[in-house]
């Protein structure tokens, strides 16, 4: 069987919205196969990571850069899941190298340094990118946590045997 990793950071109600349509969405009946596992971004360690066959990383911006707890999550399992950089200081894959990855991103006023700075440690990762970015400004509604569920679903559906 396969594995989903989806590892977030949801501290309000707003943000808890998005990682709950993600879990649902990974955990939708059409999806056969495929264990969830869900780990807050302060929880997830490396076995985690290495268990998993694919990941959906979840998170506020928070002052123009993901949240802390995400940033602590990388900071701990990168080494032991293959991060690594190359001699020049570029980002050279490891052993967890292409496996697939989704990532949502949630701002009141702009999710770009957030995005930008999840990418830049997943591609010194190798993981390789299977979704469009879901990035969500202000209230959470029904378009947004469908958008949500539906990455959830996609990366489900591509692990499925």
């Amino acid at each position: 069987m396969s594995r989903l990793l989806i590892v977030h950071h949801a501290p309000t109600p707003t943000v808890r919205r998005l990682a709950d349509a993600v879990v649902a969405g990974g955990n939708d009946d059409a999806i056969e196969g495929v264990e969830v596992v869900v780990r807050e971004a302060l929880e997830a360690d490396a076995d985690d990571v290495l268990g998993a066959d694919g990941y959906v990383l979840g998170t506020p911006a928070n002052f123009g850069y993901m949240s802390g707890a995400l940033k602590h999550f990388f900071d701990t399992i990168f080494l032991q899941a293959g991060g690594a950089l190359g001699e020049d200081g570029s980002a050279s894959g490891g052993p967890e190298a292409r496996k697939p990855f989704g990532l949502w991103v949630h701002g009141r006023y702009d999710t770009t340094g957030a995005v930008r700075s999840v990418e830049s440690i997943v591609q010194a990762l190798g993981w390789t990118q299977s979704a469009e970015v879901l990035e969500v400004l202000g209230d959470v509604g029904d378009a947004e946590a469908e958008q949500a569920h539906e990455l959830g679903a996609t990366l489900a559906a591509l692990l499925m045997d």
